[in-house]
């Protein structure tokens, strides 16, 4: 089964996350906004990773002094994929 969602991320620079995701694997990620590189890699490195593991090894981290990330973020949208 495939599912697509989009989420608007809150408190990071990112402005959206476009996430796919096929038999509980992450198929897709692209994000609009944020740190250009840095959210390419998190893509590349998400995609064919159970949803579960990527949400274990994302959730919690933060960004200087904020109390969230684009990773934690990422981890947000696809606990509420499942």
């Amino acid at each position: 089964m495939t599912k697509t969602a989009v989420y608007y991320p809150k408190g990071v620079c990112s402005q959206r996350y476009e996430i796919t995701v096929t038999d509980g694997k992450i198929e897709k990620l692209d994000v609009v906004g944020g740190c250009n590189g840095n959210l390419k890699g998190i893509a590349g490195l998400v995609e064919g990773m159970e949803v579960k593991e990527a949400i274990h090894r994302m959730e919690g981290i933060t960004c200087g002094f904020k109390t969230t990330s684009c990773p934690d973020q990422i981890s947000k949208a696809l606990r509420e994929m499942l």
